[in-house]
Protein backbone atom coordinates (compact mmCIF):
# COMPACT_ATOMS: atom_id res chain seq x y z
CA UNK A 1 0.00 0.00 0.00
CA UNK A 2 2.76 1.99 1.23
CA UNK A 3 4.95 1.39 -1.90
CA UNK A 4 1.75 2.20 -4.37
CA UNK A 5 1.24 5.77 -2.40
CA UNK A 6 5.02 6.64 -3.15
CA UNK A 7 4.54 5.58 -6.87
CA UNK A 8 1.49 7.63 -7.54
CA UNK A 9 3.04 11.15 -5.57
CA UNK A 10 6.22 10.32 -8.03
CA UNK A 11 3.67 10.63 -11.26
CA UNK A 12 1.47 13.48 -9.97
CA UNK A 13 5.29 15.48 -9.43
CA UNK A 14 6.01 14.07 -13.10
CA UNK A 15 3.03 15.63 -14.62
CA UNK A 16 3.22 19.02 -12.74
CA UNK A 17 7.00 19.24 -13.41
CA UNK A 18 6.10 18.58 -17.46
CA UNK A 19 3.09 21.06 -16.73
CA UNK A 20 4.62 24.13 -15.33
CA UNK A 21 7.52 23.56 -18.09
CA UNK A 22 4.60 24.05 -20.66
CA UNK A 23 3.54 26.90 -18.71
CA UNK A 24 6.83 28.60 -18.56
CA UNK A 25 8.25 27.64 -21.88
CA UNK A 26 11.04 29.98 -22.78
CA UNK A 27 10.88 33.17 -24.60
CA UNK A 28 12.54 33.53 -28.33
CA UNK A 29 16.01 34.16 -27.73
CA UNK A 30 17.43 32.85 -31.25
CA UNK A 31 17.43 36.09 -33.74
CA UNK A 32 17.94 36.96 -36.77
CA UNK A 33 18.56 40.43 -38.40
CA UNK A 34 15.11 40.84 -39.12
CA UNK A 35 13.97 39.52 -35.84
CA UNK A 36 16.01 42.43 -33.95
CA UNK A 37 14.75 44.95 -35.93
CA UNK A 38 11.22 43.72 -35.93
CA UNK A 39 11.52 43.53 -31.71
CA UNK A 40 12.83 47.44 -31.42
CA UNK A 41 10.75 48.63 -33.43
CA UNK A 42 8.05 47.30 -30.73
CA UNK A 43 10.14 48.26 -28.01
CA UNK A 44 13.09 50.75 -28.69
CA UNK A 45 11.56 53.93 -26.61
CA UNK A 46 12.49 56.23 -29.48
CA UNK A 47 10.09 54.68 -31.59
CA UNK A 48 7.70 54.38 -28.54
CA UNK A 49 7.88 57.92 -27.87
CA UNK A 50 7.04 58.60 -31.78
CA UNK A 51 4.22 56.65 -32.26
CA UNK A 52 2.80 58.55 -29.22
CA UNK A 53 3.99 61.90 -31.03
CA UNK A 54 1.39 60.50 -33.81
CA UNK A 55 -1.14 60.03 -31.39
CA UNK A 56 -1.20 63.03 -29.94
CA UNK A 57 -1.56 64.99 -33.21
CA UNK A 58 -4.77 63.14 -33.13
CA UNK A 59 -5.91 64.32 -30.77
CA UNK A 60 -4.58 67.72 -31.40
CA UNK A 61 -6.53 67.63 -34.72
CA UNK A 62 -9.82 67.02 -32.81
CA UNK A 63 -9.25 69.72 -30.46
CA UNK A 64 -8.56 72.26 -33.14
CA UNK A 65 -11.73 70.81 -34.80
CA UNK A 66 -13.80 71.07 -31.47
CA UNK A 67 -12.65 75.11 -31.84
CA UNK A 68 -14.96 75.28 -34.68
CA UNK A 69 -17.84 73.16 -32.89
CA UNK A 70 -20.54 74.84 -30.42
CA UNK A 71 -19.12 76.16 -27.21
CA UNK A 72 -21.64 75.95 -24.36
CA UNK A 73 -21.08 76.83 -20.45
CA UNK A 74 -23.16 76.70 -17.74
CA UNK A 75 -23.20 78.98 -14.43
CA UNK A 76 -24.07 79.05 -10.93
CA UNK A 77 -23.76 81.78 -8.92
CA UNK A 78 -25.04 82.61 -5.21
CA UNK A 79 -24.00 85.55 -3.06
CA UNK A 80 -25.13 86.66 0.44
CA UNK A 81 -24.98 90.21 1.00
CA UNK A 82 -23.89 91.22 4.85
CA UNK A 83 -23.89 94.95 3.78
CA UNK A 84 -25.60 95.53 0.46
CA UNK A 85 -24.04 98.01 -2.25
CA UNK A 86 -25.34 101.22 -2.13
CA UNK A 87 -27.39 102.89 -4.92
CA UNK A 88 -27.30 106.47 -4.94
CA UNK A 89 -28.57 109.66 -7.06
CA UNK A 90 -30.74 112.82 -7.04
CA UNK A 91 -32.84 112.99 -4.35
CA UNK A 92 -36.16 112.91 -6.67
CA UNK A 93 -38.30 112.72 -3.45
CA UNK A 94 -38.23 116.56 -4.03
CA UNK A 95 -40.15 116.63 -6.72
CA UNK A 96 -42.74 114.86 -5.87
CA UNK A 97 -43.50 117.90 -3.48
CA UNK A 98 -43.02 120.13 -5.94
CA UNK A 99 -39.87 121.46 -5.56
CA UNK A 100 -37.32 121.69 -8.42
CA UNK A 101 -34.60 119.40 -8.56
CA UNK A 102 -31.35 121.01 -8.08
CA UNK A 103 -28.49 119.60 -9.90
CA UNK A 104 -26.30 121.30 -7.37
CA UNK A 105 -27.93 119.30 -4.54
CA UNK A 106 -25.45 116.11 -3.16
CA UNK A 107 -26.63 112.91 -4.39
CA UNK A 108 -28.84 110.26 -1.74
CA UNK A 109 -29.14 106.93 -0.97
CA UNK A 110 -32.30 105.15 -2.33
CA UNK A 111 -33.79 103.25 0.00
CA UNK A 112 -33.64 99.89 -2.74
CA UNK A 113 -30.59 98.07 -3.94
CA UNK A 114 -29.45 94.73 -4.47
CA UNK A 115 -31.43 92.02 -2.35
CA UNK A 116 -29.70 90.05 0.33
CA UNK A 117 -29.64 86.40 -1.37
CA UNK A 118 -28.79 86.20 -5.02
CA UNK A 119 -28.62 83.10 -7.00
CA UNK A 120 -28.07 82.48 -10.46
CA UNK A 121 -28.59 80.11 -12.82
CA UNK A 122 -27.06 80.28 -16.40
CA UNK A 123 -26.38 78.31 -19.62
CA UNK A 124 -24.06 80.07 -22.27
CA UNK A 125 -23.36 79.03 -26.13
CA UNK A 126 -21.45 80.12 -29.04
CA UNK A 127 -20.75 79.56 -32.72
CA UNK A 128 -18.12 79.97 -34.67
CA UNK A 129 -19.68 81.38 -37.88
CA UNK A 130 -16.27 82.47 -40.02
CA UNK A 131 -12.76 82.12 -39.06
CA UNK A 132 -9.75 82.74 -41.31
CA UNK A 133 -7.35 81.46 -38.91
CA UNK A 134 -9.79 78.37 -37.85
CA UNK A 135 -9.55 76.97 -41.41
CA UNK A 136 -5.54 77.33 -41.70
CA UNK A 137 -5.66 76.00 -38.16
CA UNK A 138 -7.06 72.99 -39.37
CA UNK A 139 -4.71 72.75 -42.13
CA UNK A 140 -1.69 73.18 -39.99
CA UNK A 141 -2.51 70.30 -37.24
CA UNK A 142 -2.69 68.01 -40.27
CA UNK A 143 0.34 68.76 -41.42
CA UNK A 144 1.82 68.84 -38.03
CA UNK A 145 0.40 65.09 -37.80
CA UNK A 146 2.32 64.11 -41.26
CA UNK A 147 5.71 65.70 -39.20
CA UNK A 148 5.15 63.25 -36.70
CA UNK A 149 4.23 60.47 -38.99
CA UNK A 150 7.65 61.43 -40.97
CA UNK A 151 9.14 61.57 -37.83
CA UNK A 152 8.27 58.09 -36.82
CA UNK A 153 9.34 56.77 -40.21
CA UNK A 154 13.16 58.93 -39.51
CA UNK A 155 13.25 56.85 -35.75
CA UNK A 156 12.66 53.49 -37.30
CA UNK A 157 15.06 53.99 -39.87
CA UNK A 158 17.81 55.17 -37.41
CA UNK A 159 16.85 52.40 -35.04
CA UNK A 160 16.99 49.76 -38.21
CA UNK A 161 20.78 51.39 -38.55
CA UNK A 162 21.47 51.22 -35.06
CA UNK A 163 20.55 47.88 -34.84
CA UNK A 164 21.98 46.72 -38.20
CA UNK A 165 25.70 48.18 -37.21
CA UNK A 166 25.43 46.84 -33.85
CA UNK A 167 24.31 42.55 -35.38
CA UNK A 168 27.07 43.19 -37.70
CA UNK A 169 29.55 44.01 -34.78
CA UNK A 170 28.55 40.91 -33.06
CA UNK A 171 28.90 38.87 -35.72
CA UNK A 172 31.97 40.09 -36.87
CA UNK A 173 33.22 39.16 -33.17
CA UNK A 174 32.33 35.97 -33.80
CA UNK A 175 34.22 35.51 -36.76
CA UNK A 176 37.04 36.51 -34.97
CA UNK A 177 36.86 33.74 -32.23
CA UNK A 178 36.42 31.31 -34.63
CA UNK A 179 39.65 32.69 -36.59
CA UNK A 180 41.45 33.03 -32.89
CA UNK A 181 40.00 29.21 -32.09
CA UNK A 182 41.21 27.90 -35.87
CA UNK A 183 44.93 29.43 -34.70
CA UNK A 184 45.00 28.58 -31.12
CA UNK A 185 44.48 25.00 -32.21
CA UNK A 186 47.18 24.73 -35.07
CA UNK A 187 49.84 26.53 -32.75
CA UNK A 188 48.83 24.09 -29.80
CA UNK A 189 49.34 20.90 -32.33
CA UNK A 190 52.48 22.51 -33.51
CA UNK A 191 53.50 23.60 -29.33
CA UNK A 192 52.96 20.15 -28.79
CA UNK A 193 54.80 18.72 -31.55
CA UNK A 194 58.20 21.11 -30.71
CA UNK A 195 57.90 20.25 -26.77
CA UNK A 196 57.92 16.23 -27.71
CA UNK A 197 61.18 17.28 -30.22
CA UNK A 198 62.59 19.09 -27.52
CA UNK A 199 62.52 16.05 -25.30
CA UNK A 200 63.57 13.89 -27.72
CA UNK A 201 66.90 16.45 -28.19
CA UNK A 202 65.80 17.43 -31.83
CA UNK A 203 65.15 21.20 -31.34
CA UNK A 204 66.16 23.78 -28.59
CA UNK A 205 63.95 24.93 -25.68
CA UNK A 206 64.46 28.14 -26.69
CA UNK A 207 61.98 27.23 -29.34
CA UNK A 208 58.97 25.83 -26.99
CA UNK A 209 59.51 29.15 -25.43
CA UNK A 210 58.77 30.74 -28.15
CA UNK A 211 55.83 29.12 -29.55
CA UNK A 212 54.52 28.70 -25.84
CA UNK A 213 54.50 32.50 -25.60
CA UNK A 214 52.89 33.68 -28.71
CA UNK A 215 50.37 30.24 -27.36
CA UNK A 216 49.32 32.30 -24.79
CA UNK A 217 49.47 35.52 -26.23
CA UNK A 218 46.57 34.00 -28.24
CA UNK A 219 44.65 32.61 -25.85
CA UNK A 220 44.31 35.62 -23.78
CA UNK A 221 43.71 37.32 -26.70
CA UNK A 222 40.33 35.73 -27.63
CA UNK A 223 39.39 35.84 -24.03
CA UNK A 224 39.66 39.45 -24.91
CA UNK A 225 37.61 39.38 -27.60
CA UNK A 226 34.93 36.80 -26.12
CA UNK A 227 34.41 39.53 -23.11
CA UNK A 228 34.17 42.55 -25.78
CA UNK A 229 31.59 40.22 -27.53
CA UNK A 230 29.42 39.72 -24.72
CA UNK A 231 29.89 43.57 -24.36
CA UNK A 232 28.61 43.82 -28.12
CA UNK A 233 25.29 41.96 -27.40
CA UNK A 234 24.40 43.54 -24.94
CA UNK A 235 24.98 46.72 -26.88
CA UNK A 236 22.87 45.03 -29.28
CA UNK A 237 19.71 44.26 -26.73
CA UNK A 238 20.21 48.11 -25.75
CA UNK A 239 19.72 49.26 -29.54
CA UNK A 240 16.36 46.96 -29.82
CA UNK A 241 14.95 47.74 -26.20
CA UNK A 242 15.57 45.15 -25.07
CA UNK A 243 16.36 44.04 -21.40
CA UNK A 244 20.25 43.36 -21.02
CA UNK A 245 19.93 40.46 -18.47
CA UNK A 246 17.93 38.58 -21.39
CA UNK A 247 19.46 35.82 -23.56
CA UNK A 248 19.82 36.36 -27.04
CA UNK A 249 22.01 34.03 -29.65
CA UNK A 250 22.54 35.58 -33.39
CA UNK A 251 21.01 32.97 -36.12
CA UNK A 252 22.15 34.81 -39.03
CA UNK A 253 25.81 34.01 -40.49
CA UNK A 254 28.32 35.93 -42.09
CA UNK A 255 28.13 34.80 -45.56
CA UNK A 256 24.87 35.47 -45.94
CA UNK A 257 25.53 39.27 -46.29
CA UNK A 258 25.71 40.12 -49.82
CA UNK A 259 28.25 42.34 -50.39
CA UNK A 260 29.38 42.94 -53.76
CA UNK A 261 29.86 45.83 -56.20
CA UNK A 262 26.42 46.05 -57.45
CA UNK A 263 25.38 47.40 -54.54
CA UNK A 264 27.21 50.45 -55.07
CA UNK A 265 26.61 50.65 -59.10
CA UNK A 266 23.68 52.40 -58.49
CA UNK A 267 21.79 53.76 -62.03
CA UNK A 268 21.85 57.13 -62.34
CA UNK A 269 19.46 58.86 -60.91
CA UNK A 270 19.31 62.38 -60.20
CA UNK A 271 16.19 62.69 -57.15
CA UNK A 272 17.45 60.15 -55.36
CA UNK A 273 17.37 62.40 -52.35
CA UNK A 274 13.87 62.50 -52.31
CA UNK A 275 14.09 59.04 -51.03
CA UNK A 276 15.42 60.21 -47.89
CA UNK A 277 13.27 60.72 -45.28
CA UNK A 278 15.15 63.92 -43.61
CA UNK A 279 13.91 65.48 -47.13
CA UNK A 280 10.46 64.57 -46.73
CA UNK A 281 10.58 66.25 -43.59
CA UNK A 282 12.15 69.43 -44.60
CA UNK A 283 9.51 69.58 -48.01
CA UNK A 284 6.88 69.05 -44.67
CA UNK A 285 8.77 72.18 -43.08
CA UNK A 286 8.52 74.01 -45.66
CA UNK A 287 4.41 73.71 -45.99
CA UNK A 288 4.03 74.40 -42.16
CA UNK A 289 5.73 77.79 -42.98
CA UNK A 290 3.70 78.69 -45.63
CA UNK A 291 0.48 77.85 -43.93
CA UNK A 292 1.58 80.27 -41.23
CA UNK A 293 2.05 82.80 -43.93
CA UNK A 294 -1.47 81.91 -45.04
CA UNK A 295 -2.69 82.48 -41.23
CA UNK A 296 -0.91 85.96 -40.60
CA UNK A 297 -2.87 86.72 -44.10
CA UNK A 298 -6.01 85.35 -42.43
CA UNK A 299 -5.64 87.63 -39.42
CA UNK A 300 -6.71 90.50 -41.42
CA UNK A 301 -10.52 88.91 -42.24
CA UNK A 302 -13.16 89.68 -39.30
CA UNK A 303 -14.44 87.00 -37.37
CA UNK A 304 -17.93 85.73 -37.06
CA UNK A 305 -19.62 84.46 -34.17
CA UNK A 306 -23.50 83.44 -33.19
CA UNK A 307 -23.98 83.48 -29.15
CA UNK A 308 -26.84 83.12 -27.14
CA UNK A 309 -27.52 82.77 -23.50
CA UNK A 310 -30.23 81.73 -20.96
CA UNK A 311 -30.10 82.66 -17.01
CA UNK A 312 -32.94 82.42 -14.20
CA UNK A 313 -32.14 84.97 -11.48
CA UNK A 314 -33.50 84.67 -7.60
CA UNK A 315 -33.37 87.44 -5.54
CA UNK A 316 -34.64 87.78 -2.12
CA UNK A 317 -34.04 89.78 1.45
CA UNK A 318 -34.63 87.02 3.52
CA UNK A 319 -33.77 83.41 2.92
CA UNK A 320 -37.07 81.51 3.14
CA UNK A 321 -38.89 83.47 0.43
CA UNK A 322 -35.70 83.31 -2.19
CA UNK A 323 -37.04 80.75 -4.25
CA UNK A 324 -40.89 81.90 -4.28
CA UNK A 325 -39.87 83.98 -7.70
CA UNK A 326 -37.78 82.98 -10.67
CA UNK A 327 -36.57 86.02 -12.56
CA UNK A 328 -35.31 84.60 -16.36
CA UNK A 329 -33.87 86.11 -19.16
CA UNK A 330 -32.28 84.96 -22.37
CA UNK A 331 -30.43 86.77 -25.51
CA UNK A 332 -29.50 85.59 -29.03
CA UNK A 333 -26.86 87.37 -30.84
CA UNK A 334 -24.20 87.65 -33.39
CA UNK A 335 -20.44 89.30 -33.05
CA UNK A 336 -18.28 90.74 -35.83
CA UNK A 337 -14.66 91.69 -34.97
CA UNK A 338 -13.58 93.74 -37.58
CA UNK A 339 -9.16 94.36 -37.64
CA UNK A 340 -8.92 97.75 -38.47
CA UNK A 341 -5.59 99.20 -37.01
CA UNK A 342 -2.92 96.89 -35.10
CA UNK A 343 0.00 99.74 -35.02
CA UNK A 344 1.92 97.81 -38.07
CA UNK A 345 1.72 94.05 -36.04
CA UNK A 346 0.02 91.92 -38.18
CA UNK A 347 2.24 93.12 -41.41
CA UNK A 348 5.17 92.68 -39.49
CA UNK A 349 4.47 89.40 -38.35
CA UNK A 350 3.65 88.37 -42.50
CA UNK A 351 7.29 89.55 -43.31
CA UNK A 352 8.50 87.62 -41.10
CA UNK A 353 6.76 84.77 -41.25
CA UNK A 354 7.75 84.94 -45.45
CA UNK A 355 11.20 85.23 -44.53
CA UNK A 356 10.84 82.24 -42.64
CA UNK A 357 9.55 80.62 -45.75
CA UNK A 358 12.68 81.87 -48.01
CA UNK A 359 15.01 79.98 -44.79
CA UNK A 360 13.17 76.81 -45.04
CA UNK A 361 13.44 76.78 -48.94
CA UNK A 362 16.93 77.74 -48.35
CA UNK A 363 17.33 75.10 -46.07
CA UNK A 364 16.01 72.28 -48.50
CA UNK A 365 18.48 73.43 -51.14
CA UNK A 366 21.10 72.77 -49.09
CA UNK A 367 19.92 69.77 -47.66
CA UNK A 368 19.48 68.22 -51.51
CA UNK A 369 23.45 69.19 -52.12
CA UNK A 370 24.37 67.43 -48.86
CA UNK A 371 22.87 64.22 -49.56
CA UNK A 372 24.35 63.80 -52.44
CA UNK A 373 27.52 64.92 -51.02
CA UNK A 374 26.70 61.95 -48.56
CA UNK A 375 25.89 59.78 -51.18
CA UNK A 376 28.63 59.74 -53.22
CA UNK A 377 31.29 59.85 -50.23
CA UNK A 378 29.15 56.88 -48.75
CA UNK A 379 29.62 55.30 -52.69
CA UNK A 380 33.52 55.85 -52.22
CA UNK A 381 33.87 54.73 -48.56
CA UNK A 382 31.88 51.77 -49.92
CA UNK A 383 33.81 51.06 -53.06
CA UNK A 384 37.32 51.60 -51.02
CA UNK A 385 36.07 49.12 -48.40
CA UNK A 386 35.47 46.13 -50.76
CA UNK A 387 38.65 46.32 -52.31
CA UNK A 388 40.14 46.31 -48.84
CA UNK A 389 38.43 43.62 -47.72
CA UNK A 390 39.63 41.92 -50.88
CA UNK A 391 42.89 42.21 -50.37
CA UNK A 392 43.24 41.63 -46.87
CA UNK A 393 41.64 38.14 -47.66
CA UNK A 394 43.73 37.48 -50.30
CA UNK A 395 47.19 38.55 -47.67
CA UNK A 396 45.36 36.47 -45.18
CA UNK A 397 45.69 33.10 -47.51
CA UNK A 398 49.22 34.10 -48.55
CA UNK A 399 50.23 34.31 -44.79
CA UNK A 400 47.90 30.85 -44.40
CA UNK A 401 50.08 29.16 -47.04
CA UNK A 402 53.58 31.10 -46.00
CA UNK A 403 53.13 29.33 -42.48
CA UNK A 404 52.17 25.77 -44.16
CA UNK A 405 55.29 26.30 -45.60
CA UNK A 406 57.53 27.43 -43.15
CA UNK A 407 56.30 24.72 -40.94
CA UNK A 408 57.03 22.15 -43.47
CA UNK A 409 60.74 23.54 -43.58
CA UNK A 410 61.16 23.04 -40.11
CA UNK A 411 59.77 19.89 -39.64
CA UNK A 412 62.46 19.03 -42.24
CA UNK A 413 65.11 20.45 -40.86
CA UNK A 414 65.74 23.37 -43.78
CA UNK A 415 64.21 26.16 -41.60
CA UNK A 416 64.46 28.22 -38.07
CA UNK A 417 61.45 28.13 -35.47
CA UNK A 418 61.98 32.02 -35.75
CA UNK A 419 60.67 32.15 -39.27
CA UNK A 420 57.80 29.34 -37.75
CA UNK A 421 56.99 32.19 -34.95
CA UNK A 422 57.29 34.99 -37.63
CA UNK A 423 54.94 33.66 -40.09
CA UNK A 424 52.46 32.62 -37.10
CA UNK A 425 52.96 36.16 -36.31
CA UNK A 426 51.79 37.73 -39.85
CA UNK A 427 49.13 35.46 -40.28
CA UNK A 428 47.49 36.53 -36.23
CA UNK A 429 48.24 39.80 -37.84
CA UNK A 430 46.21 39.40 -41.33
CA UNK A 431 43.79 38.14 -39.75
CA UNK A 432 43.16 41.15 -37.51
CA UNK A 433 43.44 43.25 -40.48
CA UNK A 434 40.70 41.02 -42.48
CA UNK A 435 38.53 41.26 -39.74
CA UNK A 436 38.83 45.10 -39.13
CA UNK A 437 38.27 45.08 -43.17
CA UNK A 438 35.00 43.10 -42.73
CA UNK A 439 33.99 45.13 -40.43
CA UNK A 440 34.62 48.63 -42.12
CA UNK A 441 32.91 46.57 -44.79
CA UNK A 442 29.69 45.83 -43.38
CA UNK A 443 29.35 49.25 -41.98
CA UNK A 444 29.92 51.31 -44.80
CA UNK A 445 27.29 49.22 -46.41
CA UNK A 446 24.90 50.32 -44.14
CA UNK A 447 25.53 53.40 -44.89
CA UNK A 448 25.33 53.53 -48.21
CA UNK A 449 21.78 52.16 -48.10
CA UNK A 450 20.69 54.98 -45.42
CA UNK A 451 22.57 57.72 -47.61
CA UNK A 452 20.16 56.47 -50.75
CA UNK A 453 17.00 56.34 -48.74
CA UNK A 454 16.94 52.63 -49.15
CA UNK A 455 15.86 51.73 -45.33
CA UNK A 456 12.30 51.40 -45.39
Amino acid sequence: MKKSLYILIICLLFYAKNGLAQQTAPAQNNYSLADCIKYAYEHQDSVKNAELDVKSADYKIKETIGTGLPQVNGSVSFQKYFQAPASVGPDFSKIASGAALDPEAPLVKFPFGATTYTNNYGVQASQLIFSGTFIVGLQAVKTYKELYTKSLVRSKIETNVNVTKAYYQALVSNEQIKLLDANINQLKQQLDQTTSMNKQGFVEKIDVDRLTVSYNNLVTNRENVARALQLYVQMLKFQMGMPIEQQITLADKLEDIKLDHQLAELSVDTTFYKNRIEYSLLETNVKLNMLDVKDKKAAYLPTVAANAGYTVAFEENHWRYLYNNAYPFSFIGLSINVPIFSGGQRLNQLKESQINVQKAQNDLYNAKNGFMLQATAAQVTFFNSIQSLNNQKRSQDLAQEVLRVSKIKYQQGVGSSIEVTQAQTDLETADNQYIQALYNALISKVDLDKAYGRIN
